[in-house]
């Protein structure tokens, strides 16, 4: 049988049509139309996300760089830098002072006769602190070293300074003039000695006595002679007159003036015999020699040291002696130096007993100490304070001295300890300019410099020189007439990745 072969129609009455096979084939056909819509939707995608995978070689290079970093930056400052400012500082005495004395009397060696005192004894004004080749030193109050012998017919402040710690101890030196030593000051340093059971040294010993002598001699003679002058004027000028009936032989008119002028002559030889006696006794008598005396700026005093024995001979230092109230020492390292003034509060702290104390800073040194290799004083270090390594001293020590003075008098129990001492609030004198430490940086030639970033997004270097530093930042100031001012940006870092690093490099 033969069949006629006719196309697959899907009708709009078919679809509609509710049954027989006419109604099947329908369903069919839309269910083909419907995958072959999502295959074509499908295809489609794939080809979208395959133009995505595939890049060209010159895409694949760029995409693989990383992120151009980025500059952190922060604005330059003008105020004024403060921190509160902690160091280590050691209890010292306010003067310690090494008793050193010179050779014996005789020219012989010098030799430690007497040691009345002991480690820790206390000292009073007008004291005794040790014999030496049986002659004395004593401690007596003032502010100046005595540098020279005080001699009869000495003046200066020096001698000023002896007449006031002589009087101090109820020795007048009346009617000498403050500075001069005269007669009254050689009373009062008889009396000082007598006082200790010693004789004062003699200017010119048994030579100067006779001296003196000599002067007295010549002055008794020059008034004998004048008093003899004087008579035989006396009887010339009677001779020449005529009274009571009685008649003499006259004096001439030259005899007169012979004798007037003998009187004359008399007097100005006892006036010069007068003067070389005023002149012997004002370089004679009492003195007082260099190393028989050690000032001491306030007394009580302690003995710190005895590194001398009784009867042995004298090499260096024979006692140490500490007097004055006790302040603090301690070393400012160059950064913190400019945050420190003068009068500036702190506190200081004893970790042995736990006590504390308020105190001031008294004052800082402008020159910086060294400590050296040998352990000797530091260069820099001011006269009359203890040197590194020393008894009261800091081993070691390396910075700018610094002083505080406790708002009370410390207790003896101080002395000595290294105790934490905070000067609070400390600030720099004024405005300056202020940068993060971040964004001070080494150039390879070894200056300072820090990055300034324009506005155009260029960099500018300014070299510095690094000051004060405190709480992060750091004070700088532009050298070489470089442009930096309150408000320009810095760079502190860079940010490249997601990481952060810091300076300028």
């Amino acid at each position: 049988m033969q069949h006629d072969e006719q196309p697959f129609v899907v009708s709009a009455g078919a679809a509609n049509s509710g049954g027989g096979e006419s109604g099947g084939g329908a369903r069919i056909g839309r269910r083909w139309v419907a995958l072959i819509a999502v295959g074509a939707v499908a295809l489609t995608g794939a080809g979208f996300g395959a133009s995505l995978l595939i890049k060209s070689p010159a895409q694949a290079a760029a995409d693989s760089r990383p992120p151009a970093p980025s500059v952190i930056t922060a604005p330059v400052e003008y105020r004024t830098l403060a921190s509160s400012v902690i160091l280590r500082g050691t209890v010292v005495a306010g003067q310690s002072v090494e008793i050193t004395p010179g050779g014996a009397a005789e020219g012989g060696s010098p030799t430690v006769s007497k040691l009345p005192l002991k480690v820790g004894d206390e000292v009073g004004a007008g004291r005794l602190l040790v014999e030496i080749s049986g002659r004395p030193v004593i401690a007596l109050q003032g502010t100046v070293p005595l540098y020279r012998d005080l001699k009869p017919g000495a003046q200066g402040s020096d001698v000023g300074q002896l007449q006031d710690a002589l009087q101090k101890l109820g020795h007048s030196t009346s009617p000498d003039n403050r500075g001069r030593f005269g007669e009254g000051t050689k009373s009062a340093v008889t009396a000082l000695y007598n006082a200790l059971g010693y004789e004062p040294v003699v200017v010119g010993g048994a030579e100067g006595a006779a001296a003196v002598t000599a002067a007295e001699t010549r002055v008794t003679s020059a008034v004998r002679a004048l008093d003899d002058a004087k008579d035989a004027l006396k009887t010339a000028e009677a001779s020449s007159v005529s009274g009571s009936g009685k008649t003499t032989v006259p004096t001439t008119s030259r005899e007169l003036e012979h004798l007037r002028k003998a009187v004359s002559r008399a007097q100005e030889d006892l006036a010069t015999a007068r003067e070389g006696l005023v002149a012997a006794r004002a370089t004679a008598g009492p003195m007082v020699p260099s190393g028989e005396v050690t000032f001491l700026e306030s007394f009580p005093a302690r003995v710190q040291d005895i590194p001398a024995r009784l009867g042995g001979k004298v090499q260096g230092a024979v006692m140490t002696i500490a007097a004055g109230a006790l302040v603090l020492h301690g070393y400012v390292p160059d950064h913190q130096k400019g945050l420190i003034r003068a009068g500036q509060q702190a506190e200081i702290l004893s970790e042995v007993n736990g006590a504390s104390a308020q105190a001031s800073v008294q004052s800082i040194a402008t020159a910086r100490t060294t400590p050296r290799a040998d352990g000797g004083t530091p260069a820099g270090q001011p006269a009359g304070q203890p040197a590194g390594g020393q008894a009261g001293g800091q081993a070691g020590a390396d910075g700018y001295l610094m002083t505080l003075a406790p708002g009370r008098p410390l207790g003896a129990e101080w002395t000595g300890q290294n105790v934490r001492m905070t000067v609070l609030a400390a600030t720099t004198a004024g405005k300056v300019l202020v940068v993060p430490i971040t964004a001070v940086s080494a150039g390879a030639d070894g200056s300072t410099v820090v990055t300034v970033l324009e506005d155009d997004g260029r960099q500018r270097r300014v070299r510095v020189k690094p000051g004060t530093t405190s709480d992060g930042h750091a004070e700088v100031t532009p050298l070489d007439g470089g442009a930096l001012g309150e408000g320009d940006r810095v760079v502190t870092g860079v940010r490249s990745n997601g990481a952060v690093r810091g300076g300028t490099g």
